[in-house]
Order: C-alpha cells, then structure tokens, then sequence
C-alpha cells in the first residue's frame, strides 16, 4: 500500500496527456504479461496483414507461399542515395580513404573473430556463441523474463547494462556490411546473417533487456536497415531470412511506437526513439503503419527542437557530447528526408545550423572537441575511425548538405561518414565548396553559459572556452 501511495503523489501536478499517456503504456505491459505471456515470432500471415493491400493485391492467407515467391517486392529499398552508389564509394575509398578503408576491414576482422571495443572498452568477449544478455566485465547475464520485470538498473541483476545494450544495437553489423562492400568477402554477409539470426532466436519477442529500452529497439532497427541495404546483394540472404527481419522490425517499430520516453528521458532517448521510427517508415514503406511512423517520428523531431535546443543553439543537457549526437540525429533526418522527398519545418534547418555552428566554435585548433557534461561514448552509426572526441566528421556532413564554407574550413579534409550517409554527390558538394574561416574570433552562447574566444582560426592559434552554464537540463529550455 506504501508503494501504490508513493506512485499517487508522483502523478500530482501531471497532466492530462501525460495520465493518459502513462495509464495507456501501463495498460500495455499489463496486457502482454496476461494474453502475450509467450508470444512467437510473427507468423507469415501477420507479416501479410501487416503490408498495404496494394502490396500483394488482396492476396487472401496463403501468405507463406506468396511471400517466399515475391520477397523481392519487400527488400528494404535504397532510402539513401549511397546505398545504389557501391562501385563509386569502392572506388573513392581505395583512392581518397585508403586509411581508412584498411581501419574498417580491420575492425571488421575483429568483429569476426567475437571481439568488440564499446565504450572505451577493448577486446570484449561476449562468448562463443555470443550470449546478448551477457554483460562481460562483471560476468552478470540478466534474466529471460518479460522486458518489464527486469531491474535494469540493479548493477547486481544486469551489471553494467550499457556495455550489453552497446553491443546490442547492432552497429557493428554496419562495420561488416562496408567491409562486404570494399572486399566482396561473403564471409562478412555469413556472419551478418548468424549473428542475426542467433540474436533472434536468443531474444524472444518483449523478453530480456534487449527489449527494456525503446531507445535500443530504435538503434538496432537503424542498424538492421544499413546493413539489409549492404548485404542486399549477397546470395547469403535468404528469403526466408530477410522475411525474419521484416518481422522483427515491424515488432521493432510496434515497441518503439508504444513506449516512447515522452516523460521518462525526454532527451536523446525520446528524439532517438522518433528518429527510428522515421528510418522505418522511410525505408519500409510497403507497411501499412509506414506513413504514421514517419510522421509520428517527423513530429516528435520537430516539437523537440525548441524544448532541447536552447535560442543559442546549445543542446539543453549541457553536454557536448549529447549535443554531437543531437546534431547527427538532424543530420540523418535531413538526409532521409531529402532521399524520400518529405518536405521539414523550416525551423529543422535553422536549428540544425545553429548545432553545427556551436560544433565549429568548440573545435579546437588541434581538431578534437572538450568534453564537458555527461558522455557515454555511444554513436548514431559508426561509419568511420575518427576519436570520440573528433566532431569534425559531423561538422563536414553539415557543410555538404547545408552548403557553409565556414564549417568546412574548421573541418578540413573531406570525411569518410560523408560519403557513406550522402554518397559520392554528397562528398562532391563538399569538394565545391570553398572553405573560408569565420570573420570572427569571438562568440558568446550567453543563454547556455558558454564563452568561446580564440586569436586565429589557425591549428597554431590560441583557444579559450568558458563555461558558466547550470549543470544538467532545466525545466525549461
């Protein structure tokens, strides 16, 4: 009686919408746990019922067959432009990035050899076969039970939770998926499809922490979308495999939509959590539920802006480093928006400058960026091998396909992330642009409390950054 107590006066002072909101989300779990208490995998025909009509013309329940025999209408399609671009991007990365062409196969090796660096971490071993709910450093592997049962934040239940859900977002598929594309080795695409594969089979539908936090869940769709495009052409891919992700990612996308963290995180969870359902209603249009995934996500993106991006253009956390990550989340938004032709508030782009150009002021003469507030070392995507405290590659998309001089001076040479987000047109805008430094040499972010002040835009030049800003978000941005 105390518990029920305590959890009435938290509602005191909370809104409507957010009473709705949250009874809604309880009564969902709630449901899972009484009717859904074992759910399987969707079934063939639950993949049929969820395509548009238009897709297999009313095709009636002989799903199964009809789906093996036209699973070619349903591969992800190219949502963005790099991803029918492979002999061009194979070509500039053996002439312009030969550095780091070798940096991605290496990682890649080691990859598949069941070894991971995460988080500052090296040399992880999850086991052989991989356990995902493993959690290496302290030996802990948390419980096969429903996602909302488990004490995701008792470091005795799941040790540190981060290091599993780092591995689990699946960014490391994207590392192998440029590999197959550099090298043609179909090893990459038979370990792509194995680990997949294993990870399903070892996380039941709404079971274990792999399925606790929506922001994970999103991480992993935009994961399994890279890679399915660059594994699209490998023999490995069976039908009967991609049908398998198909459904996961609409049971993907289900989850997300259902527990988004409108009042639990609103941050980065919530904005990444709306940028994965972008992704999956961009890149999978054939779903019925695409159209409202992408513009639930394109709303939620929107609304954030002004709530955790203060008038100065500083992210509301304090944190550069979660404000990099803000500033990419944009960055994919306008590059899938511009591949599928969906029109963005213009205040998307207003305050998608004013991110980058905080980016430009707090990089260093020597190219890194300080690291103030809280930090993770978490990315959107890994597509390169720069330093976590390396924003240029960010700050360079942001110049190609916002056409600023400024930012590509800062920036210096062109960026391999940008070629593999904007493909070889998207590095091309980069080389045409003429870079010029910033007349000036001093800004204030007055509202965020950050003072940037420098002698030259030089590597030798002098460099000052003070910071009077509060400490963490306020209530109001």
């Amino acid at each position: 009686m105390v518990v029920d107590l305590k959890k009435l006066k938290k509602l005191r002072g909370r809104s409507t919408q957010e009473l709705r909101d949250r009874a809604k989300q309880e009564w969902t779990k709630l449901s899972e746990l009484l009717f859904h208490p074992g759910r399987v995998e969707m079934s063939d025909a639950g993949l049929l019922r969820e395509l548009r009509t238009s897709v297999h013309n009313g095709g009636g329940e002989a799903s199964a067959e009809y789906l093996a025999r036209g699973i070619s209408k349903f591969k992800v399609k190219a949502f963005l432009p790099a991803f029918a671009q492979r002999a061009a991007i194979r070509e500039l990365m053996e002439k312009r990035f030969s550095a780091e062409r070798i940096g991605i196969i290496a990682r890649a090796e080691r990859i598949a050899r069941g070894r991971f660096d995460l988080l500052g971490l090296t040399d992880l071993n999850f086991g052989d076969p991989i356990d995902w709910r493993a959690e290496p450093t302290s030996k802990k592997s948390s419980p096969l039970a429903h996602w909302s049962k488990i004490d995701y934040l008792n470091p005795n239940v799941t040790g540190d939770k981060k290091v599993t859900w780092e591995l689990n977002r699946h960014q490391f598929l994207v590392t192998l998926g440029q590999a197959y594309w550099l090298t043609g080795d179909e090893r990459y695409a038979e370990i792509f499809v194995s680990r997949v594969s294993s990870w399903i089979d070892a996380n039941p539908l709404k079971r274990g922490i792999n399925w606790v936090s929506s922001l994970e869940l999103s991480f992993r769709a935009i994961s399994w979308l890279w890679s399915l495009n660059l594994f699209a052409h490998s023999v490995r891919l069976t039908s009967q495999f991609q049908l398998r992700m198909l459904k996961q990612l609409v049971e993907h996308g289900r989850h997300i939509e259902s527990y988004l963290s409108r009042y639990f995180s609103p941050n980065t969870h919530l904005t990444g959590e709306a940028l994965g359902l972008f992704y999956l209603g961009v890149a999978l249009p054939e779903l019925r539920c695409a159209d409202a995934w992408r513009d639930l996500g394109l709303n939620i993106l929107s609304e954030q802006l002004p709530v955790q991006v203060r008038g100065d253009g500083v992210y509301f956390e304090q944190s550069t480093y979660y404000h990099r990550y803000t500033a990419d989340f944009y960055l994919h938004l306008l590059a899938l928006a511009q591949a599928s032709g969906v029109t963005l508030p213009d205040e998307v782009r207003e305050k998608l400058g004013q991110l980058l150009d905080y980016l430009l002021w707090i990089t260093r003469p020597d190219g890194a960026s300080p690291l103030i507030g809280d930090d993770d070392g978490g990315r959107l995507l890994i597509l390169g091998t720069r330093p976590l405290n390396d924003y240029r590659d960010t700050l360079a998309t942001g110049a190609a396909m916002l056409r600023r001089s400024e930012w590509k001076f800062v920036a210096g040479e062109a960026a391999v992330e940008t070629l593999w987000l904007l493909g070889a047109e998207g590095l091309a805008e980069y080389d045409n642009l003429e870079p010029e430094p910033p007349p000036e040499t001093a800004v204030a972010f007055a509202l965020s409390g950050y003072y940037v002040m420098r002698d030259g835009w030089t590597g030798e030049s002098g460099y000052s950054l003070f910071n009077f800003g509060p400490l963490g978000a306020p209530l109001t941005a």
